[in-house]
């Protein structure tokens, strides 16, 4: 099978299209195949967006990405504090 990125939009809107395709009486292999995705691949995404609609989806990934960002700037200021703190004590 050919690699592919998917985005989180693009795997949910497989997700509903292979359930879709399951309910219609398909065999799992040749719903795999329609969506060219590995078995892994589905069972990775049904845990992880399982119940979740696109845009839902996308405020996860601002989410997760803010809270990247935020922690980020919280470790830069705690050793910005470090610093200080040791040029305060004078052990330089």
């Amino acid at each position: 099978m050919k690699r592919h990125r998917h985005t989180p939009e693009q795997a949910v809107r497989k997700l509903r299209e292979g359930e879709r395709l399951l309910g219609e009486g398909q065999d799992m292999a040749e719903v795999l195949r329609h969506l060219e995705i590995a078995e892994s691949t589905w069972n990775r995404w049904r845990s992880m967006y399982g119940g979740m609609k696109a845009d839902a989806v996308k405020r996860l990934k601002e989410l997760e990405s803010e809270n990247a960002r935020l922690k980020k700037l919280l470790a830069e200021a705690e050793l910005d504090k470090a610093m200080l703190k040791e040029l305060a004590e004078g052990k330089w």
